[in-house]
């Protein structure tokens, strides 16, 4: 399968929101998808504060790239970040969303320059997108990371990336005390990886959204 035909069908929200059809998704919050990004992966794993050089961080679902601008603003020293994304988007595509956070123009420029290659930096960060089903590339991967975005499209809707196997895989790439942060509290999520080994907490979402999750590879 080539990335062509991987390119995801999109529907377009007011606000510039792009809306998987495959899924029926927002990439993104419609309550703020860059505070979404701060308060869910930043927050949830104590970040900006545990960068240092060569932090790694790794992600399922790499959608607008939205959380590596957020993280890319914050990153101080070089640091490296990893991302599995099955459908990814054109770069018209990217460009299109990117346009609702002109206050990241420089950072997204960035990143669509260097993404046809799917290597490339966005100021600090030093990033990999690799292209594919995670439940096949996760397994190859050779890398571990010091904290993870959890990021796919609703558990409801895209529940191949939530499975056991694969949150098991999520925790055997993981650094000793690494961690984990997601937009979803549902139960069976955060059942997976404590059977995985981490401690799990809720703690409340982004934008009176009630509960979201974290946790610490035992």
């Amino acid at each position: 399968m080539t990335d062509q035909d991987q390119t995801p069908q999109l529907n377009w929200r007011e606000g510039g929101i792009p809306v998987s059809t495959r899924f029926d998704d927002p990439y993104f919050s419609l309550a703020g998808g860059l505070a979404e990004a701060g308060h869910v992966f930043l927050a949830g794993n104590d970040l900006p504060a545990r960068l240092r050089p060569g932090f790694h961080v790794a992600e399922l679902g790499f959608g607008t790239g939205l959380n590596l601008l957020a993280l890319a603003q914050v990153a101080r020293v070089p640091i490296r970040f990893t991302s599995f994304e099955a459908f990814p988007m054109s770069p018209d595509q990217l460009a299109q969303a990117h346009d609702a956070f002109p206050e990241l123009a420089d950072a997204s420029a960035a990143l669509r320059a260097g993404y046809p290659a799917r290597r490339f930096r966005v100021g600090s960060v030093e990033a990999e997108v690799i292209i594919g089903d995670a439940r096949d590339t996760l397994p190859a991967w050779q890398g571990r990371a010091d904290a993870w975005f959890l990021d796919g499209f609703a558990p409801a809707r895209n529940p191949e990336l939530w499975g056991d196997g694969l949150m098991a895989e999520v925790a055997r790439h993981t650094a000793p005390g690494g961690t984990f942060a997601t937009y979803t509290a549902a139960g069976h999520v955060r059942r997976a990886l404590q059977a995985a080994g981490f401690e799990v907490t809720r703690t409340p979402g982004h934008a009176g959204k009630r509960h979201m999750s974290r946790g610490r590879l035992a």
